[in-house]
């Protein structure tokens, strides 16, 4: 398992899930910038990215532009697949 990407599913049980074993072969299809990771969260009715908002603080410039065009590139396959996707990111304090 890579360990770049971390999945999140809700927590009602016998409901139908958004991500699919296809998505998961096309997602992790993508090389993941190096010291980043994403986590995906199946709402059921829609995918949530969500972003280590602390991981940003200690890259620089070129880090960061490469992980947004990743995460870019990871929400684009999963809307390709017919996932509505968020893409979202932790508050830091």
């Amino acid at each position: 398992m890579i360990d770049h990407i971390k999945i999140y599913f809700g927590k009602k049980k016998n409901t139908n899930k958004m991500y699919t074993d296809y998505m998961r072969k096309v997602v992790h299809s993508i090389p993941a910038p190096k010291n980043f990771g994403i986590q995906i969260i199946d709402n059921d009715h829609f995918l949530t990215v969500k972003l280590d908002e602390k991981k940003f603080l200690h890259m620089v410039h070129d880090e960061k532009i490469s992980a947004l065009q990743y995460v870019v590139k990871i929400k684009k396959a999963l809307e390709d697949c017919g996932a509505i996707v968020l893409v979202t990111r932790e508050a830091v304090k």
